[in-house]
């Protein structure tokens, strides 16, 4: 949903890693001219124009209805930008290199929040601009800032869950061992025992992101260049990976599903465990089999102690430092982040980012997952927080699968993910 807002979609990685690295091409990541940009239109007001992926704006359009009635002086005018994220990319950076104002406010899938910061085209979320996140979820926080420096502010987030048919498993494994032992339940049935998405892309990042940090490793360092690949904790994060994938805990035909192709998967009543995002859950209740509709359950995804560490998806709400109407457009920012609009995100299915939705009593017992999906989010990291995301993900996607095929070691895999981010830096 942008960034697995809704679903990931796939990325056109060769022409986004020549955008990243012709773009964050200088020693501190970007043309540092915008900079000075920042103090301009800080207090100034009037109307502003917001941009988003076409896919989710009808969540967002019944609040903007409502802020424009409230705001006559100030109205914000929605903008769509195309429904894949390599076009959102595309278009906001054809409008930033110009130095155009036009966009005012724009919703940033959470992997390319560093690569606007580190060129310099957004706000930093400070000072005459500060906006108040201490209410929102701390994983969500983490996504919007780079170089300790907040540049965006949350708007929606996601997690990945783990999904369990109770008639074969009647509670959830306690830790990523239970799971592996409990997979002679799914034999027996004659059926998979985890699906998740594999497929070589970004679902492969995001797979290899929850184990290694599941496993209290990390891909970069809170420099965004680092390469941390080779720790003993990632290795043995996604060296937990490869063995469930090469011992078929995790079904092997996975290596070419999306996060749809799971969901079928799960639904058809193929398998016993599955990895996926929230929207599957009323898709499980609706159009799963009987078998499944009327016995699974959801969980935190697993680690080697507990709950596991999922991959944050969402998106961030970033201001253009060509704006001319910043008071307004961080006005609206944090009235995005309002206990009103983030309810009706969930309401909406559209995960919110405000931490205490989540204990909402009567919000529980119309969506059941937002228990389990708390739990999700107050252990997950967000993908990546680097300028150079697009070369890193192929990085991790590339040696990640070379080592699920047995074509690499882990060790070698890791080694040459470590050397193609150093050089994705460079």
């Amino acid at each position: 949903m942008a960034g697995f807002g809704r679903i990931f979609k796939g990325a056109a990685i060769a022409s986004i890693v020549a955008l990243s690295v012709t773009a964050c091409s200088s020693d501190d990541g970007g043309d540092t001219s915008a900079s000075e940009d920042t103090t301009a239109g800080v207090e100034s007001r009037g109307p502003i124009k917001f941009a988003m992926g076409k896919n989710d704006v009808e969540t967002l359009k019944p609040f903007i209805e409502q802020w424009n009635a409230e705001h006559p002086d100030e109205e914000v005018t929605l903008h769509e930008l195309p429904g894949d994220q390599d076009g959102q990319r595309d278009t906001l950076v054809q409008s930033l290199q110009a130095k155009s104002g036009e966009y005012d406010v724009f919703a940033l899938d959470i992997t390319d929040t560093a690569h606007f910061a580190a060129n310099d085209w957004i706000q930093p979320i400070e000072g005459d601009t500060a906006v108040d996140t201490s209410g929102l979820l701390p994983a969500a926080v983490e996504s919007a800032t780079y170089n300790g420096t907040l540049y965006a502010v949350p708007q929606n987030t996601n997690a990945q869950l783990l999904y369990y048919r109770t008639d074969m498993q009647p509670e959830a494994p306690a830790n990523w061992q239970a799971l592996v032992d409990s997979c002679i339940a799914a034999f027996e049935a004659n059926v998979d025992c985890l699906q998740m998405p594999l497929n070589l892309g970004e679902q492969t990042t995001v797979a290899a992101s929850q184990f290694i940090n599941s496993w209290g490793g990390a891909i970069v360092g809170e420099d965004g260049a680092t390469p941390e690949v080779e720790s003993e904790q990632s290795r043995a994060g996604l060296q937990a990976l490869v063995d469930g994938y090469q011992s078929d805990v995790i079904a092997k035909k996975t290596d070419s599903f999306s996060e749809e192709e799971t969901a079928l998967g799960f639904l058809a009543g193929e398998t016993m465990y599955s990895y996926n995002w929230p929207y599957m859950y009323d898709k499980a209740l609706t159009e799963g089999q009987p078998e499944v509709a009327e016995n699974f359950d959801v969980a935190p995804i697993l680690g080697p102690d507990g709950a596991g560490a999922s991959t944050l998806g969402g998106y961030n709400n970033a201001i253009s430092v060509f704006s001319e109407n910043k008071a307004t457009a961080v006005d609206f920012v944090q009235y995005i982040i309002s206990e009103e609009v983030q309810m009706g995100f969930a309401q909406a299915s559209f995960p919110p980012v405000l931490a205490s939705i989540y204990d909402n009593a009567d919000l529980q017992a119309e969506f059941p997952y937002m228990t389990a999906l708390k739990v999700a989010l107050e252990n997950a990291k967000p993908r990546p927080v680097t300028p150079f995301y697009p070369a890193v993900s192929k990085a991790v996607q590339d040696n990640t699968h070379a080592a699920l095929k047995d074509e690499k070691s882990v060790d070698q895999a890791t080694t040459d993910m470590a050397a193609a981010i150093q050089q994705a830096g460079n």
